[in-house]
């Protein structure tokens, strides 16, 4: 039985290292790509005019990169193409918001998720991040009122009921 426990012992390992090798291996694939989007929409859009849509990418790129002013930019160009409308471009509204949000210009940020929602009221993303705005401006009804709407449009939607519950107690006064 004990010749056995190194065998398996080095069984073991050599597995951990086997899906560690995977997951570098998958986030390096996944790295290149964005790159790869990246230089291309740069390349691309710093030629020539590009579509709403490449600009909502490039956008959300930078977003995810934390570069907040370029992709500020790339957002406003692409809901100033005027060729989206509706829900794709409350998306955009959103996405605008929530780089605001990021960079903790909490009014700029509601005003975005607030355009948002104009275009699309059912917009439960938007909602949420409304919600969360107003938090942090201290606004704790009008977060609650949001949340509560978000759940009436879905009714599973956790980060509302989390956020819903949380402002209920401290809103309702201990007695």
């Amino acid at each position: 039985m004990q010749s056995y426990l190194p065998i398996a012992y080095i069984s073991g390992l050599l597995a951990l290292l086997a899906i560690a090798a995977i997951a570098v291996f998958r986030q390096v694939l996944k790295t290149q790509k964005i790159e790869k989007a990246l230089s291309r929409l740069q390349g691309k859009l710093g030629t020539e005019k590009g579509t709403a849509q490449e600009y909502y990418e490039l956008g959300s790129i930078l977003l995810d990169k934390r570069i907040y002013v370029q992709a500020i930019a790339q957002f406003q160009k692409a809901i100033k193409a005027e060729t989206l409308e509706g829900l794709e471009l409350a998306v955009v509204y959103n996405a605008l918001g929530f780089t605001y949000f990021s960079q903790e210009q909490y009014d700029l940020a509601l005003r975005n998720y607030k355009e948002a929602l104009k275009l699309a009221p059912d917009y439960v993303t938007a909602l949420n991040n409304l919600g969360h705005a107003y938090e942090r401006k201290q606004l704790a009804a009008p977060a609650l009122e949001v949340y509560e709407k978000a759940l009436t449009l879905e009714p599973t939607n956790q980060t509302a009921k989390r956020r819903a519950d949380s402002l209920r107690k401290r809103l309702v006064p201990s007695s």
